[in-house]
């Protein structure tokens, strides 16, 4: 059972993404709805008020604790900056849950008139290019020596991996291709 943390954001095109590559998906929102999952997907929306509606529903400290403990984590878009140790050009007030040894810049691709689709190759993805829809989307300035970098497009970082957590900077769940999402399936089952 993979979870999908609905604060805010495309939780019900991570539904559907995630039923078609075999999970059984959960709403999550509170911290007992957290510890019933076996992992989780942070979607994408806007990261300074997914970040302030975890305060404010009691989530953040228990999504640091279950991902320092191992939980498998997916975030897309928002869901990168809120899986980043540090972020570039976010609130002063803006928590992350942190997970992936990564500085990520906030909107970095643009604004939302300025969003895109760009083909993406990713590391560990048979079957050619991955369609990414960039919306606002981030990058990631930089990596730690634990995070493996998957893709880039344009010269940017735009899909990192540390242990199990996996994050992009682009939508997937919204294109009809459900090969990230059965990736982050298949590092969900492997990690047991």
């Amino acid at each position: 059972m993979i979870g999908v943390l609905a604060l805010q954001g495309d939780v019900r095109e991570h539904f559907a993404a995630l039923t078609a590559a075999g999970a059984t998906p959960r709403q999550v929102r509170r911290p007992e709805e957290l510890a019933e999952v076996e992992a989780l997907v942070i979607p994408g929306g806007e990261s300074t008020t997914m970040s302030k509606l975890a305060v404010i529903f009691g989530l953040l400290g228990p999504l640091r604790e279950r991902v320092r403990a191992g939980m498998p984590v997916y975030g897309t878009c928002a869901g990168m900056i809120m899986l980043a140790d540090k972020i570039l050009d976010g609130r002063d007030d803006q928590e992350t849950i942190g997970g992936i040894d990564m500085i990520v810049r906030r909107n970095a691709f643009g604004r939302q008139n300025e969003s895109f689709e760009a083909r993406v190759d990713i590391e560990g993805i048979d079957g050619g290019p991955v369609e990414g829809v960039f919306i606002r989307a981030p990058w990631v300035e930089s990596v730690g020596g634990d995070a493996e970098v998957l893709a880039t497009f344009d010269g940017h970082t735009v899909a990192v991996r540390q242990g199990n957590v996996l994050a992009t900077s682009f939508h997937p769940e919204l294109t009809g291709d459900h090969r990230v999402h059965k990736l982050f399936v298949d590092l969900v089952r492997a990690a047991g």
